[in-house]
């Protein structure tokens, strides 16, 4: 996890508090286009074996920083930061996550998110309240629990990109690549469907070996057709990105 870890967050008239594992002050690469810090929020109810931020998965962990350390953190950077993102984890099973983002908006930030839609109702929640969201979409519904750990979610996280596509609000999807749970037919797979649901902006994230929940993943040889995905890739999309995770 990127973080500059110096405690938890309670947005201003919440009985709940947001509990905050790290932060990154600064990144160009989290929202598109803008100059934006990441929140990374505890808690996470699913396992993704290749998952390199394990330590948010336990929301009891003790939080990195509070809410009002965050927002004095933002009074600092107003007028520099353009956005604000909150990821994780799983930002959208914190009951305190719409009234963070209201504070974040009154105070002239545009607002991001990261999720992988783990329960639709949570993210419907928060989509009128997000400028942007860059959403995780596992893998095909059907091979989504290989992934995840977790029966079921194969239809959560595609119900949620649903709701995500008929919302209006900006968003990119991406899909993290370990090629022990993929090989490019499922990504080319993968990629046209979301293609045929009018997704302009996919980025591939690859998965990096040495720094994952299931460390038996080890790291696999990128396949011989690898070169030849990108380039359809780069042609299916209006924009594709490969990274790293």
């Amino acid at each position: 996890m990127h973080a500059d870890c110096q405690n938890s967050v309670r947005p201003a008239g919440s009985k709940r508090s947001l509990r905050i594992g790290g932060l990154l002050p600064m990144t160009t690469l989290d929202y598109p286009d803008h100059l934006a810090c990441v929140l990374f929020c505890q808690g996470c109810a699913w396992n993704c074996r290749y998952c390199h931020n394990p330590e948010l998965i336990r929301r009891g962990a003790k939080p990195a920083m509070s809410w009002g350390q965050a927002l004095a953190f933002l009074k600092q950077r107003q007028g520099l930061l353009q956005a604000v993102v909150f990821s994780g984890g799983e930002a959208t099973l914190q009951p305190a996550l719409p009234q963070a983002m209201r504070e974040v908006r009154a105070r002239g930030f545009k607002v991001g998110l990261h999720s992988a839609g783990i329960k639709p109702g949570a993210l419907r929640r928060v989509l009128p309240l997000c400028d942007w969201v860059g959403f995780d979409v596992k893998a095909l519904e059907e091979d989504v629990p290989l992934i995840t750990g977790v029966a079921g979610s194969g239809r959560a996280n595609w119900d949620s990109l649903d709701l995500l596509l008929a919302s209006g609000v900006a968003y990119e999807c991406r899909t993290t690549v370990h090629w022990r749970l993929f090989d490019p037919l499922r990504v080319r797979r993968l990629a046209e469907r979301l293609a045929g649901l009018g997704v302009e902006r996919f980025a591939v994230q690859l998965a990096r070996p040495g720094q994952m929940l299931d460390m038996s993943l080890g790291a696999a040889p990128t396949p011989d057709e690898a070169d030849e995905l990108w380039a359809y890739l780069g042609q299916l999309f209006r924009r594709f990105e490969l990274r790293e995770a």
